[in-house]
């Protein structure tokens, strides 16, 4: 057995790959090091930002995987290792998975889109994807709303995100838009001062903005009176049927009538 070709092997593989070795160590630990402040920087913009606790932690672990990803690429190529190959795999897996969860991949990023630039958030009612209802999670992939008759309703986010949201929440505030009609016979100063008066005595209702009482149109059977009080979100629909409720008690009251369809019958005598 010649020892001193194994030595002179062995010095030679130590002098040609231990200062690649020891290379691919420093960048692993280095890079380590420097992927972790990344990660804590991130972080404190998203706390900072207010992302979603779930958006937060998904982003993270994504960012974290892909530095990671590429370190180990770099420590193979440090040491010799040819990565073009991984590379290439990795592209074509991500690739195929792309085209395989094209639907979902949309609805993914609509989630994110949402979660960063809260166009809506838990508790807002809105009105999207011709549903009406109170946020009651957003997710991922889908956000959930509870209907006005408490049945769940689910959203894909990316229909959600690319469509039209409207927030009757956003705004703290809500204009409820009544409309009643009145006969032609009825006097239109004492009818607006009958529905004002209705306005300003509901507890529920907003001075300021204050509430209005305009006619709107002169109909085939009646005047009717566009009634525009204002109130916070919550209380929209107490105040919609309250003032529908104490209307027409109010208006007859007053003696004011409140015209209905007539149907006339000619009966021809044989």
């Amino acid at each position: 057995m010649d020892t001193q070709k194994w030595i002179d092997e062995g010095y030679n593989l130590i002098v040609d790959f231990g200062p690649k070795l020891i290379a691919a160590i420093l960048i692993w630990i280095i890079g380590g090091w420097i992927i972790k402040t990344i990660l804590k920087a991130i972080k404190k913009v998203m706390t900072k930002a207010n992302y979603d606790e779930s958006l937060k932690k998904f982003l993270l672990n994504l960012i974290r995987w892909v530095f990671k990803i590429v370190l180990i690429l770099v420590v193979l190529g440090t040491v010799g290792i040819e990565t073009t190959s991984f590379a290439a795999i990795l592209a074509a897996a991500g690739l195929a998975v792309g085209l395989a969860l094209q639907g979902s991949l949309g609805n993914f990023a609509g989630g994110v889109l949402i979660m960063i630039f809260k166009p809506i958030k838990i508790g807002d009612l809105i009105e999207a994807q011709g549903e009406l209802g109170v946020v009651k999670e957003i997710e991922i992939f889908t956000t959930k709303l509870t209907g006005l008759t408490n049945r769940e309703i689910i959203l894909p986010n990316g229909a959600l995100s690319n469509g039209n949201i409207i927030n009757y929440t956003s705004e703290g505030t809500r204009r409820v838009d009544l409309v009643f009609g009145v006969s032609y016979d009825a006097d239109i100063k004492k009818t607006k001062d009958v529905l004002i008066n209705v306005l300003s005595s509901h507890p529920k209702v907003l001075k300021d903005p204050a509430p209005a009482v305009t006619v709107m149109e002169l109909a085939d059977s009646s005047v009717n009176f566009a009634v525009r009080p204002w109130c916070n979100g919550d209380d929209y629909w107490d105040v919609y049927f309250d003032v529908t409720e104490n209307v027409k008690e109010a208006l007859d009251a007053a003696g004011i009538e409140i015209p209905y369809p007539h149907q006339v019958e000619i009966q021809k005598k044989g």
